[in-house]
């Protein structure tokens, strides 16, 4: 009966705020200050960040919560430059067979002076036995700016249209601001760090810390604030291969682990 109620609670909640979608072991690493970020994991997080992606990558990750696996999360994406800025494709998922969310999306982003801007198309599904199935669509943009050779500005908006997902009770798909900065100290040493701001909550505060003592190896590390949360993480990167880690404790819910492996195809010739 226990598991019951903690099931039914979780379907409650996700229906109300649903699962983030926030996705990549290096963003993880970072306490998810990933708004000036910019690889192949931007379709999960500031689509703006896709402008800087060179070469076709095809990654996958998977966020695993021991006390709790209704709460895995996993996520696959595909990016690739286009004569004109880069285009990607992602699908994401949350849950079990009781209670889960799927998401399909795609992403267009381009550089126009300083400034590399994104929109992303979202198909959510949400799925509750017992309950039926919601699919609704969402728009999400992003832009980045980069101010000088070591200093850029990120900033995004999700869930732009703020889609109904319960007729109900009038629930709606929540809109997510995000704002935040990021510092290339030195070759080794990167700094991030923004605000969130649920329209529905309070204002949630991250930074991460990112060190690469040698050429292919780095490590990671993070704070966030209300609620509390610590990370830390590291990554391996080859020509072609990406290996990346990263560890959450969340003060409140336990411990989460991400890993995400990436592979950059080769150029045609």
């Amino acid at each position: 009966m226990l598991t019951v109620g903690i099931s039914m609670l979780y379907i409650s909640i996700s229906y109300a705020q649903s699962s983030s979608t926030f996705m990549g072991a290096r963003a993880v690493g970072l306490a998810y200050a990933s708004s000036s970020l910019q690889d192949e994991w931007a379709i999960f997080n500031n689509p703006a960040g896709l402008a800087n992606v060179k070469e076709s990558v095809v990654a996958f990750t998977y966020d695993a919560m021991p006390s709790f696996k209704p709460f895995n999360r996993m996520a696959v994406a595909f990016s690739t430059p286009l004569k004109m800025g880069a285009v990607a494709a992602g699908v994401f998922r949350f849950g079990d067979d009781l209670y889960n969310e799927q998401l399909v999306c795609g992403a267009y982003s381009n550089t126009l002076g300083l400034a590399s801007l994104g929109i992303k198309l979202n198909y959510v599904q949400y799925n509750a036995q017992g309950f039926g199935s919601k699919q609704v669509f969402s728009v999400s943009f992003g832009g980045i700016a980069k101010l000088t050779e070591s200093i850029s500005i990120g900033a995004h908006i999700i869930n732009i249209n703020q889609p109904e997902i319960s007729t109900a009770e009038k629930e709606k798909l929540p809109t997510i601001l995000v704002v935040g900065a990021s510092a290339q100290l030195s070759t080794q040493t990167f700094v991030t760090s923004e605000l969130e701001k649920d329209l529905a909550h309070a204002v949630r505060w991250k930074t991460g810390v990112e060190y690469k003592p040698f050429k292919k190896f780095t490590f990671r590390t993070g704070y966030a604030v209300n609620p509390s949360a610590a990370y830390i993480g590291f990554g391996f990167r080859s020509r072609q291969f990406q290996l990346d880690y990263g560890y959450q404790h969340h003060f409140s819910t336990g411990a989460r682990h991400q890993a995400t492996v990436a592979y950059q195809l080769k150029k045609q010739k």
